[in-house]
């Protein structure tokens, strides 16, 4: 049984209150926020490429499953209360009712598991890192395409929600793994910290 170890969140604020929680919790639903503006639209797809999934794996990986999940709720309150904090700037309820909310409902379930993964070790090994990376991004994956199967064709559905966002999804997870491992090589370098 692998046991919890420290997320670099914990290392950055290793005895974090409220108001620091907080402040991780209110700068990662932003950086998700900055991350959607990065839009690519498909002409055959109502689902952009974006930052976000970036963001949301990252924000799993640093904060640890707890933290993450509640940054991500944030950041989808945010959204639907209006704030043009969705793709392409977009924001309000009316999301939740279209074709990407199920990618956007998986957010905070899919940082919670990287982060549950993080927090147990994974981020520090790059193929581990890795495979925390996928995982997560396959519970976007499967709860964007139960709700998009409801918009497009079945036979279509692969092309408009899936195999487009695979090759960077794969460029992100390798970056994650090459990024997470070597930032904890860092801090044990720096500070003798074994977590």
């Amino acid at each position: 049984m692998t046991t919890r170890t420290l997320t670099l969140a914990d290392i950055a604020w290793p005895r974090a209150g409220t108001l620091q929680n907080l402040a991780l919790l209110i700068g990662a639903s932003l950086l998700t926020a900055a991350a959607a503006q990065i839009a690519i639209p498909l002409p055959w797809s109502p689902v952009p490429i974006t930052g976000q999934t970036f963001a949301v794996l990252l924000s799993g990986a640093v904060l640890g499953a707890r933290r993450a999940f509640l940054a991500q709720a944030l950041y989808l309150m945010e959204g639907a209360a209006g704030l043009p904090f969705f793709a392409g700037g977009v924001g309000g309820a009316a999301v939740f009712a279209g074709p990407t909310a199920g990618y956007l409902v998986a957010f905070p379930f899919a940082a919670a598991i990287t982060g549950w993964l993080a927090a147990r070790g994974w981020d520090r090994s790059r193929v581990r890192a890795f495979f925390a990376m996928v995982l997560g991004s396959a519970v976007i994956f499967a709860c964007g395409l139960a709700v998009l199967s409801r918009f497009v064709p079945p036979r279509a559905l692969l092309s408009a929600g899936l195999l487009p966002y695979l090759p960077g999804d794969i460029f992100k997870a390798a970056l994650a793994a090459l990024a997470f491992p070597a930032a904890w090589s860092l801090v044990h370098r720096r500070s003798g910290i074994d977590a």
